[in-house]
């Protein structure tokens, strides 16, 4: 069997704003993220996340949070990527009650995966708009961090 290979596209940190809840439906407890802004840092593309985007977070009632978020990068050459992942966290309850709370924690003690897809019109970024990304996350209090690798 073929093992998965993957290469490092970038780290991306995200600044929250702020919460925005929807409430209890019959999915779970809905709650919306706004991004503020942040950075993003590899070796072939770096630059900063564009106020404006969010992450639609649900609260599932097994415990697990699902994530579905939108966002904008502008790389340091000026190109715009839209960035969309969709993502999964879950853990022992006493650690997510760390993570829900803002508390620093180890990132090996929970499940945090994203599923990424990029949309850019930007000539030199076109092969973003033909890969397929995974994402690792953690949450730690000045908010959450992926590592993003392309899947070769």
């Amino acid at each position: 069997m073929a093992e998965l290979r993957t290469a490092h596209l970038f780290t991306l940190s995200l600044e929250v704003a702020g919460m925005q809840p929807i409430g209890a439906t019959p999915a779970g407890d809905r709650r919306v993220g706004l991004v503020a802004g942040g950075r993003f840092t590899g070796p072939r593309l770096s630059g900063t996340v564009l106020p404006g985007g969010a992450d639609w977070i649900l609260l599932r009632p097994d415990g697990a949070t699902t994530l579905d978020v939108r966002i904008v990068l502008q790389t340091d050459d000026g190109a715009a990527i839209g960035m969309t992942y969709r993502g999964l966290r879950h853990g022992p309850a006493a650690v997510m009650d760390k993570v829900a709370r803002g508390e620093e924690v180890d990132p090996a003690s929970y499940y945090f995966r994203t599923s990424v897809t990029f949309e850019t019109a930007a000539p030199q970024y076109d092969w973003l708009n033909r890969i397929v990304a995974v994402g690792t996350g953690h949450r730690p209090p000045s908010g959450p961090v992926y590592d993003v690798f392309e899947v070769l």
